[in-house]
């Protein structure tokens, strides 16, 4: 259950809203908190592109995401990267294995760090050094850094859609597991 109201554009600072608008086309999930701090929401909404443009691929960043999201138990967050995870082609099979907390195939070796990283690095608070010596190896710095970053990011997302209880619509094709 909802536990912020959900403002409509007439009740909110218009400029930020459209921002949010022309950023995804939907003001949903995080964006119902982070609206009444437009400062906050800017400088959310720049972290957010400055990690888009960076080295992560599409597909690594809704790993991650995917990742974040099932550790935080933030089903609104969920519903959100499944979507996006299966527009950028990660298989449905990949989703459940995440859903379920279980080790998903993935071949390409810098969408498996990122799941790994993600895991432990949400699981243990920190890396084994052997850990991050062998990302470090396979992403390079720049990308590590971007994940790392990416995971708190995404997590503060997590956090306060979880926090704020906003839930995702009832026609939701793959519900996070309980």
């Amino acid at each position: 259950m909802t536990r912020i109201a959900i403002l409509d554009r007439a009740d909110m600072n218009v400029v930020v809203y459209d921002a949010a608008k022309a950023s995804s086309g939907i003001v949903g999930g995080p964006y119902h908190a982070y609206i009444r701090l437009p400062k906050l929401f800017e400088a959310c909404q720049n972290l957010r592109a400055s990690l888009a443009a960076g080295p992560l691929s599409r597909r690594e960043q809704q790993i991650i995401n995917l990742v974040v999201a099932r550790h935080w138990n933030a089903r609104y967050p969920w519903f959100a990267q499944v979507r996006g995870a299966l527009a950028v082609g990660i298989e449905q099979p990949v989703v459940d294995a995440i859903n379920a907390r279980e080790i998903p195939n993935l071949p390409d070796a810098r969408e498996r760090t990122c799941f790994v990283v993600a895991r432990e690095l949400l699981a243990n608070k920190g890396l084994r050094d052997e850990t991050y010596a062998a990302a470090q190896v396979t992403m390079g710095l720049e990308a590590l850094v971007a994940l790392i970053a990416s995971i708190g990011s995404f997590s503060m997302t997590c956090m306060t859609a979880s926090t704020f209880g906003i839930d995702p619509p009832p026609a939701n094709p793959t519900p996070l597991a309980e």
